[in-house]
């Protein structure tokens, strides 16, 4: 049984000159649940899961594994497999190969490579050199290069990018039978439909801040507040004063965890005039897209 390894992330920052990437992001993955972090493409999830991994420094606050930073574990290979990257194989080597300089470089033993190799389904194509596979192929061999050290966490990057339909149904219920061995697993995705049927909470980000954390029926059952003002800045500060969270989105701001009744004596006390206030109840697809529809001009992967 591996070991039961939490992965917090706590305030933790990057910024690139003038942009910041991903802002005082906050929140924890528990074993024995496979947890997505979702947002659009550019909203910071790579920028944030690379920090987690050491490959880049944070601006401020951190990112480790039961309170251990990643340069710091003592066995990281066997405490943490990663896929960020399908395509960072040497396209004249086989998979089998692969694997063989890669356990021999981490001092993994080698028995684990045919192992790995049946449990991704690539062992027919073993021998094949890399760079004639397919994106999905790659996929599973950068899958099989993160098993290796039968790491007790998982941690990757966009997993289904590439599949095909049985390749993804397959990938579904690879990472539900981790999360029940006990195992800690992230995964990363842009698209809502590619993980709602294998994740069992979410953290959801947009232009690098976290707007939701919770589990998917929960999103679902969200009920929020459109509303909106000629004075929005003016409405959102009122908004924060309040402890209210407001995300803008193209037709006005998004509010959860107050009732419209709420925002109007708020309103009506600041003096803002309003131009929409309603209530909704949001579907999956729709409460998603309400979270992260904000501008993402100046955001970074």
């Amino acid at each position: 049984m591996p070991d039961r390894t939490t992965i917090e992330f706590s305030g933790l920052t990057k910024t690139f000159g003038a942009v910041t990437a991903v802002s005082d992001l906050t929140f924890t993955v528990e074993p024995g649940v496979v947890t997505g972090f979702l947002g659009p493409n550019g909203a910071g999830k790579t920028t944030s899961l690379r920090m987690l991994l050491g490959l880049v420094t944070p601006t401020s606050g951190t990112a480790t594994f039961g309170g251990v930073a990643y340069r710091d574990l003592e066995r990281p290979l066997a405490t943490v497999g990663t896929a960020l990257e399908a395509s960072s194989f040497h396209p004249g080597r086989s998979a089998r190969k692969h694997l063989q300089v890669y356990a021999a470089a981490a001092a993994l033993p080698a028995s684990r490579i045919e192992f790995v190799l049946g449990l991704v389904g690539l062992t027919p194509y073993a021998d094949r050199r890399v760079g004639g596979y397919s994106m999905g192929m790659r996929q599973r061999l950068g899958l099989a290069s993160a098993l290796l050290g039968d790491p007790g966490v998982l941690v990757l990057d966009e997993p289904t990018n590439g599949l095909d339909p049985e390749g993804i149904r397959w990938m579904r219920g690879f990472l539900r039978s981790r999360a029940a061995e006990g195992r800690t697993v992230l995964v990363s995705s842009h698209v809502l439909s590619e993980v709602q049927q294998s994740v069992d909470r979410v953290i959801i980000i947009s232009k690098g801040r976290a707007v939701f954390e919770g589990t998917l029926a929960s999103l679902e059952g969200t009920s929020a507040v459109r509303v909106d003002a000629t004075d929005q800045r003016s409405l959102r500060a009122a908004l924060a004063v309040a402890g209210f969270e407001a995300t803008p989105t193209d037709s006005g701001l998004i509010v959860t965890g107050a009732t419209p009744e709420e925002i109007g004596r708020l309103a009506l006390a600041a003096g803002i005039p309003l131009t929409l206030l309603a209530a909704q109840q949001s579907g999956l697809e729709d409460a998603f897209l309400d979270l992260v529809s904000t501008d993402e001009t100046g955001a970074a992967a």
